[in-house]
């Protein structure tokens, strides 16, 4: 029980590291507001992706034998969605949406609604939750008692909040000497790592179907 909340809280850090709409508007906010904007921005985010989270942790409940009986597959297609999330962080360019986005001056529950929204209104979203529960290899049959449930939730939730008071954290401390081209390596980094993840599921896929 104690591995699967590590691995849910590992599975909340890695869904809110890459630096999407919602990260650069985090930065934003804490940068042109205060750092409990940005960490409320990000908590709207968050409790839109524990929605996500239950929806998948349902999901692979229902088809824990499908995904036993195919996990080469699975594998294979989990690891090109995480590829495809890595490689559009390595590509894209952060500063752009840094610039081009305009901060309105809102209050703080107002912040997290609006993270809400963005995050729940993104499909992506929900394809990489499902894909990330797959990759840490949270196993269906935890899903069975009403506790081990709220354990993976909880954990999901926590990572998402600790990575989310962690970022406004460090903008808000370095806010005077905040680096767009730090951000950019940031992403660069984040970006290239979350591909290898990718790479690793998706050869392993192969490997399994080709010599299991």
């Amino acid at each position: 029980m104690l591995i699967n909340f590590i691995k849910a809280l590992i599975v909340g850090v890695a869904v809110s590291i890459p630096l999407g709409p919602v990260g650069v508007l985090c930065i934003q906010k804490t940068i042109s507001k205060s750092q409990l904007n940005g960490f409320s921005l990000g908590m709207g985010a968050a409790l839109a992706d524990l929605i996500f989270a239950g929806i998948s942790l349902f999901s692979l409940a229902i088809v824990s034998e499908f995904l036993a009986a195919n996990r080469a597959w699975v594998l294979l297609v989990g690891g090109v969605v995480i590829i495809i999330v890595g490689l559009s962080l390595l590509l894209k360019n952060p500063l752009k949406l840094l610039r081009e986005k305009k901060v309105k001056q809102t209050g703080k529950l107002t912040d997290g609604v609006q993270g809400f929204v963005i995050t729940f209104t993104n499909p992506g979203a929900l394809v990489l939750m499902l894909s990330a529960f797959a990759f840490a290899g949270i196993k269906p049959e935890s899903f069975d008692v009403p506790l081990s449930m709220f354990i993976l939730l909880s954990g999901v939730f926590l990572g998402e909040a600790l990575w989310w008071f962690s970022l406004s954290a460090l903008v808000n401390i370095f806010r005077s000497k905040f680096s767009l081209r730090g951000l950019l390596v940031l992403n660069r980094i984040t970006g290239a790592i979350i591909a290898a993840c990718g790479f690793v599921s998706l050869f392993e896929g192969l490997y399994e179907l080709i010599f299991l």
